[in-house]
C-alpha cells in the first residue's frame, strides 16, 4: 500500500468516491433532489424504544462557497478475501483496507444509502457532531432504512479529524459494515511527509470457524438475566481470556484480526523512504476488541485524540479501545518492521501490517515485537492542546452514571437499567453537563456519547466522544450542550449495548 501524500491528500485525488462501492462527486452546490429522502417506514431497531417524535429531515441549503460533497453507499452481501480466507459477509465495498473518504471541515455532505442488504440498516457517522436528524439512529432519530430503500443523509462536518461510520442497526458492525472518514483541516500545514489510515477489527463472519453475529448476540441473549448492581460480579466463562492491567477486556474469542481488512497471514504493506514522517490515523473499528498497538523498532507521538489535538505524548505502545481514533507521528527508520495490534485480554495472533523503507525480510506473524511486552498509553493519560479545550465554565450540574453487569448471566446496563427500561438523562441548550461514569464491573467499557464531546477534567481538558472506563475507575465527564435533540449514549462493545448498555441524552 503506497503512502499517501500530503499534496494528494490537499488535492483531493482521494475524495468521497474513492471506494468502489460509492459513485461521488463533489462541487460548490447541491446535485439537486435525491430520491427516497425520508427512508422507510418498516419496523424499528433494537435501539428504537419509545423515544418521542422523529426529526424531520429537512433540506440544506449550501452557504455561498460552501463545497458539498455527494456520494451513494451500497450496503449489500459481498464475499471478501482477507488475504486467502474469503467472508461471505456484508459489507459497502468489495475490499476492506483501501482509501478513505474524505472531506474537509464545513462541507456539506450529502451521502444517500441504497439499501441492498436482506435487512433494515442504518448509518451513524461516528464522532462527527452532526445535526440530530442525521445521527443514523432507527427509531430515535430516523425510520431504519428498509431492504430495497433509498436514505439520504445530509449533515455538515464541523471539525477535522479522523472518524468513521458503521450501522447502528443490531450487531451489523461486527460484519463489514464500517468505512474510515477522514474530515481535513484545510489550515493544516502538515509538518509530515505521508498519511497512513489503520483500521483494527476482531472478525468472525462468514469464515470456516467463525460464527455469523447474529448468533452470538442470540446465544448471549439466551443467557440474560438480572444486572448486578454491587462490585462484586461472576466474570467467568471467559476462557479465552488472558491477564491485562484493563481488566477483563472482552467476551469473545475471535478467529482472526485484522489490518485494514488483511489476516496477518497476509498483510497489508506501507511503503515509505528512511527517515520520512508519518502520520497514522488509528480506528478500531471492532466490536469487542480493544486492542495494543505498536510499530516495532520506533516510537509514537500521539497528536490527536478522537479528532482533536493533544499535548503531543510519546510511547512505545497504545491502547485503543472500540470506536477510539488516536493519530500518531513517526519517523521511520531504515528496513521491513511490523505494525502489529494485539488483541488485549485475549489469546489469538496479533493483527499485523508491514512497513517497508528498505531492504530487510518482511515480519511475519510469529515475529516478535518488543513494545508489545511493555507498558501501553491509555488514552484518559493524555491532555488536550490549547487550541482544543472546551471554554472554561463550570458544570451547572453533575450526574452519576453507573455501569453495571457481569457475565452470569449475561447482562449489561447502566444504573441499573437495561435499555429500554432506562430513565434518559435530561439537559437543557447551552448548560454545561458533567456526567460522572463509574464503572462497577470488572470489565472495561468505551463510552460514546452521540452528537457531543467531551471534556475530561481530570486529564487537562481532553476531548473525547469515546472514553475507555476501567474496573472500578470513575471518569468525569463535561459536556456543553450546544446541539439539540435526543443523543445515545452507550458502550461501544456493540454486544454490551445491544444487551442494554445505552441509554440516551435528551434536551429538555
Amino acid at each position: 500500500m503506497t503512502a499517501l501524500t500530503r499534496r494528494q491528500i490537499l488535492a483531493g485525488g482521494f475524495g468521497l468516491a474513492s471506494l468502489g462501492a460509492l459513485a461521488a462527486c463533489s462541487s460548490g452546490s447541491s446535485m439537486g433532489d435525491m430520491p427516497g429522502m425520508g427512508g422507510a417506514t418498516t419496523s424499528s431497531a433494537s435501539t428504537g424504544h419509545a423515544m418521542g417524535a422523529i426529526p424531520t429531515a429537512t433540506p440544506l441549503t449550501p452557504k455561498p462557497g460552501q463545497k458539498v460533497v455527494t456520494a451513494t453507499l451500497r450496503p449489500r452481501p459481498v464475499t471478501l478475501d482477507l488475504g486467502g480466507i474469503h467472508a461471505n459477509t456484508w459489507a459497502y465495498t468489495d475490499e476492506l483496507g483501501t482509501a478513505p473518504f474524505r472531506a474537509s471541515a464545513g462541507d456539506l455532505l450529502r451521502i444517500t444509502v441504497d439499501n441492498q442488504l436482506p435487512s433494515d440498516t442504518s448509518v451513524h457517522w461516528h464522532g462527527i457532531r452532526v445535526r440530530n436528524v442525521a445521527d443514523g439512529v432507527p427509531g430515535v432519530t430516523q425510520q431504519p432504512i428498509a431492504k430495497g430503500a433509498r436514505y439520504l443523509y445530509e449533515f455538515e462536518a464541523p471539525d477535522a479529524g479522523t472518524y468513521f461510520f458503521h450501522p447502528h442497526t443490531g450487531v451489523q458492525i461486527d460484519r463489514g459494515l464500517y468505512a474510515p472518514l477522514v474530515i481535513d483541516d484545510p489550515k493544516d500545514k502538515g509538518g509530515y511527509d505521508a498519511e497512513w489510515v489503520v483500521v483494527l477489527d476482531d472478525w468472525t463472519d462468514g469464515i470456516p470457524g467463525g460464527k455469523n453475529p447474529d448468533t452470538i448476540l442470540a446465544d448471549f441473549q439466551a443467557k440474560t438475566g438480572p444486572i448486578s448492581t454491587g462490585m462484586n460480579h461472576d466474570m467467568s466463562g471467559m476462557d479465552h481470556g488472558m491477564a491485562s492491567p484493563l481488566g477483563d477486556a472482552g467476551d469473545i474469542a475471535y478467529p482472526h484480526y485484522l489490518i485494514n481488512g488483511r489476516i496477518p497471514a497476509a498483510p497489508r504493506t506501507f511503503t515509505a523512504k528512511p527517515g520520512q514522517k508519518v502520520r497514522i490515523r488509528f480506528i478500531n473499528a471492532g466490536s469487542d476488541t480493544i486492542f495494543k498497538v505498536a510499530l516495532g523498532g520506533h516510537t509514537m507521538t500521539v497528536t490527536h485524540s478522537d479528532g482533536y489535538a493533544v499535548q503531543p505524548q510519546d510511547t512505545k505502545a497504545l491502547y485503543i479501545a472500540m470506536g477510539e481514533r488516536y493519530d500518531v507521528l513517526v519517523t521511520l527508520a531504515d528496513g521491513a518492521f511490523p505494525l502489529a495490534a494485539a488483541p488485549e485480554g485475549k489469546k489469538g495472533t496479533p493483527a499485523l501490517a508491514v512497513v517497508r523503507t528498505g531492504a530487510g525480510t518482511a515480519p511475519t506473524p510469529s515475529t516478535p515485537v518488543s513494545e508489545l511486552a511493555g507498558a501501553a498509553l491509555v488514552g484518559t493519560s493524555l491532555t488536550a492542546a490549547d487550541a482544543a479545550k472546551l471554554s472554561s465554565k463550570d458544570p451547572a450540574r453533575t450526574v452519576d452514571v453507573q455501569l453495571n453487569g457481569q457475565m452470569k448471566p449475561y447482562a449489561w446496563g447502566i444504573n441499573g437499567k437495561k435499555f429500554g427500561e432506562d430513565t434518559p438523562m435530561q439537559v437543557r441548550e447551552g448548560e454545561r453537563l458533567r456526567m460522572r461514569m463509574t464503572n462497577m464491573t470488572m470489565m472495561a467499557h468505551p463510552m460514546h456519547i452521540h452528537g457531543h464531546t467531551w471534556a475530561l477534567p481530570a486529564s487537562g481538558g481532553l476531548r473525547k466522544d469515546t472514553v475507555l472506563v476501567l474496573p472500578m475507575q470513575t471518569v468525569e465527564a463535561d459536556l456543553q450542550a450546544d446541539n439539540p435533540g435526543t443523543w445515545m449514549y452507550h458502550c461501544h462493545n456493540i454486544y454490551h449495548a445491544e444487551l442494554g448498555m445505552m441509554t440516551s441524552l435528551r434536551y429538555a
